[in-house]
């Protein structure tokens, strides 16, 4: 059973996302917030297996709650939800640790996929917003501190970065490079540390603005 928070201030959009998710077998909202102070305080405090959660709320918006949550460690998986494509949202999203970025009118199968693959701790940030990342990258600089200046990838290397951006994981990038997964997390690791960066939304960020997603 994957436990579900739930945040939204409407409360009758909330209500439907907790009607259609009550359609699907396996789902459970175990507890809802309507605004971004009660949503940090319920996510602490609740056993949960992933979050899903507005961007615009009030008091905190969802990126702020994000922030604070791994500000205090807590590691739990969060997609967020958003009535817009927008660019920066999507980018400070990647940064903040969200591991989905999701439009609102998603479909139910979309929607329980998402949550699905981030409750495993995937990263979903699929191809489509990658070009959105892309176009937005050139007015927004990333607030993440890395070390030095990044050394090469090697061409195996490049691979990885654009397959992470996909969500894929390590098996994932594994199968579809044809290589055993023991190697993608050799080369994932690799990476960070050429790159100078803790992980692998910051690695993605990176591989963004240098040129190899």
């Amino acid at each position: 059973m994957t436990r579900v928070v739930l945040v939204d201030d409407e409360t009758l959009l909330r209500l439907g996302l907790r009607q259609l998710l009550s359609l699907a077998p396996d789902f459970q909202v175990v507890a809802e917030a309507g605004d971004g102070q009660n949503a940090l305080d319920t996510i602490l405090a609740t056993p949960a297996d992933v979050v899903l959660m507005d961007v615009r709320l009030p008091y905190l918006t969802g990126l702020d709650v994000l922030r604070r949550l791994r500000k205090a460690g807590r590691d739990i998986p969060v997609v967020l939800m958003s009535t817009f494509n927008d660019d920066r949202t999507l980018l400070e999203a990647m940064q903040a640790g969200a591991n989905a970025l999701i439009r609102k009118d998603t479909s139910l199968r979309g929607l329980t996929d998402c949550l699905e693959g981030a409750a495993r701790g995937e990263l979903l940030f699929r191809a489509p917003v990658s070009q959105a990342a892309r176009r937005g990258l050139h007015d927004y600089q990333p607030a993440f501190t890395r070390s030095g200046i990044p050394d090469r990838l090697t061409p195996k290397e490049v691979e990885v970065p654009g397959l992470m951006t996909g969500g894929l994981s390590n098996k994932e990038i594994g199968f579809a490079l044809n290589v055993a997964e023991a190697t993608v997390k050799a080369h994932v690791s690799s990476i960070l540390s050429k790159l100078g960066v803790r992980d692998r939304i910051q690695a993605v960020l990176l591989g963004l603005e240098l040129g190899y997603v």
